[in-house]
C-alpha cells in the first residue's frame, strides 16, 4: 500500500510542478479550467479531464475493469480541488507541509465564533462515507480556504485521499486530520490570548 500511496503523491507533485513551471499560462489555465469541471465527478467521467489526469499516469495504477481505482480517485480528487483553489489566485495555493487539518484549523483563526461553523463542516467531511461524499464536503472546505487565501499541501491531500479508501485507512487518516486541526486551533487561540495580555 505504501508504494502505491507514494506513486500517487509523486504523480500529483509532478503535475503541480508542471503547472507551476510551464511558461505558457494559457496551457495551464486550460488544464485547470477543465479540471474544475470534474470536481466531485467520478474519474474518467468527463473526456476533457482525461489528458490532464492520465497523461503519464502510471499504468499499474489505472483501472482494468472500468471502475476507478483508489489511486485514480485520489489523484482526480486532489487535482480537481487544487484547480478550484488556485482559480483567480496569484499566490500559489499548494504549500508543502500545510496538511489538511492544519489548513482547516487555520480558518478558525483562534476565534471561538469562527470555530463552530468550521468545526461543523470539518466533522461532516471527516465522517463522510465513500469518496463522492468525502469530496462533496471537502469542496466546501476548500472554498473557505480559497476565500481566506490559505494554501494546502495537495501532494499530502492526494496521499490522504488514497489512504482514506483503504481498509482501516479512514480511521487512521481521520485521527491525523483531527489531531492537526485541534492542535492548530488551540495553538492559534493561545497565541491570540498571549497577545491580549
Amino acid at each position: 500500500m505504501n508504494d502505491r500511496k507514494k506513486q500517487v503523491m509523486s504523480f500529483v507533485r509532478k503535475r503541480l510542478m508542471y503547472w507551476q513551471t510551464e511558461p505558457n499560462p494559457h496551457l495551464v489555465r486550460a488544464d485547470l479550467a477543465n479540471l474544475r469541471r470534474g470536481i466531485g465527478k467520478k474519474p474518467g467521467e468527463l473526456p476533457q479531464l482525461w489528458e490532464p489526469l492520465f497523461r503519464d499516469f502510471p499504468e499499474e495504477l489505472m483501472s482494468q475493469n472500468g471502475n476507478p481505482t483508489w489511486e485514480e480517485w485520489a489523484v482526480c480528487g486532489a487535482l480537481t480541488l487544487y484547480a478550484m483553489h488556485q482559480q483567480g489566485n496569484d499566490q500559489k495555493m499548494h504549500m508543502d507541509g500545510q496538511r489538511l487539518g492544519i489548513a482547516i484549523g487555520s480558518l478558525a483563526d483562534g476565534d471561538e465564533d469562527h470555530l463552530k461553523p468550521v468545526q461543523r463542516r470539518f466533522n461532516a467531511f471527516a465522517t463522510a462515507k465513500g469518496m463522492p461524499e468525502c469530496l462533496h464536503h471537502l469542496r466546501g472546505l476548500i472554498q473557505l480556504l480559497r476565500r481566506d487565501g490559505i494554501p494546502l499541501d495537495y501532494v499530502e491531500l492526494a496521499g490522504d485521499l488514497y489512504v482514506f479508501q483503504t481498509p482501516d485507512g479512514a480511521a487512521r487518516i481521520r485521527l491525523q486530520w483531527g489531531q492537526d486541526f485541534y492542535r492548530t486551533v488551540y495553538r492559534r487561540q493561545e497565541r491570540k490570548d498571549d497577545n491580549h495580555e
